[in-house]
């Protein structure tokens, strides 16, 4: 069986690509540029010129698509605004429109979404599956992402989008910047640190994606966050912990954030919970789903 995917040097794509090739699967990856230096198999696609090489999908089963740009890279003008939507929709149509065209029949076409898809607030709800998208630019670019994805259920595929968490990993994302002020020993909560962070060790988004494969039975959207709930201030705290590290600096400011950052600074600033009972009934078993042990296993990998 053969996987495609889209985003495939990235932080989750790479690690995810080993592990499938592990359990014997081939994989190949898109990329805009003609020499890859990667351990997959790359064809050449141009989403903004709208060209691919139809070998890529004509020769897969399934495929992941984990391509976008990333959200906390660049200040958010509107021109960047519609890079991040850009990136994640007019790829996913480039592969809808090449797979209609060749008449290839996929088992089955896997796509990131985001917990954002909920909007960026801070709440005392849970979300689940069943509720609405966010009514801000960070809900309207995952229902559109979605959206793009659902369009292969025309081809008959079955479509399974991953609403995930930020992605835990000492090798990119979220989490070596969070750590940096934690190893310089002035760890501090961002803004209030009362807002949630929805959040999922590498290793468990990648088996998940695994079991989006594997199961037939999965099917729509799932939230892809790790069951235990945490704040902006439990994570610092706990980074802190696990590498004895001093937890003691004022927060930082919210006004300064968004001054710095901008629209974007929402992404730091707000954040609620979301419900991973979806993904827990269909069967999955988490391998990290306490903060601590997570945090502890990823740390001391980075100090080995």
């Amino acid at each position: 069986m053969k996987v495609l995917i889209t985003g495939g040097t990235g932080l989750i794509g790479e690690y995810l690509g080993k592990k499938l090739q592990i359990k014997g699967y081939e994989v190949a990856i898109l990329s805009r540029k003609k020499n890859t230096d990667t351990a997959f198999q790359a064809y050449r696609w141009d989403a903004y010129g709208n060209s691919m090489e139809n070998e890529a999908i004509e020769t897969s089963d399934y495929i992941v698509h984990l391509a976008g740009a990333n959200l906390a890279d660049k200040r958010w003008t509107d021109e960047r605004k519609k890079e991040i939507i850009d990136s994640r929709v007019k790829t996913a149509g480039l592969l809808f429109e090449t797979a209609k065209k060749t008449g290839k029949k996929l088992k089955a076409f896997i796509s990131a979404s985001g917990s954002s898809y909920y909007g960026m607030v801070t709440s005392d709800k849970i979300f689940n599956e069943d509720d609405p998208p966010g009514n801000d630019f960070m809900g309207e670019t995952c229902i559109k992402w979605e959206h793009s994805a659902n369009r292969f259920r025309q081809l008959g595929a079955r479509v399974v989008v991953l609403r995930q968490g930020a992605v835990f990993s000492t090798r990119g994302g979220a989490l070596p910047k969070m750590n940096l002020p934690v190893r310089l020993g002035v760890a501090a909560p961002v803004g209030s640190g009362k807002q949630y962070m929805p959040w999922i060790h590498i290793d468990d988004i990648c088996r998940i994606y695994i079991r989006a494969i594997e199961d037939d039975q999965m099917e729509g959207p799932y939230n892809a966050a790790s069951p235990e709930h945490a704040t902006n201030k439990d994570i610092m705290k706990t980074l802190a912990r696990v590498q004895d590290k001093p937890f003691w600096a004022p927060n930082a400011p919210s006004a300064a954030m968004k001054l710095a950052f901008g629209e974007m600074a929402q992404v730091l600033l707000k954040g609620s919970r979301i419900s991973a009972e979806k993904l827990i009934s269909a069967g999955y078993e988490f391998r990290f789903p306490e903060l601590e042990g997570a945090l502890a296993n990823l740390m001391k990998k980075s100090g080995d």
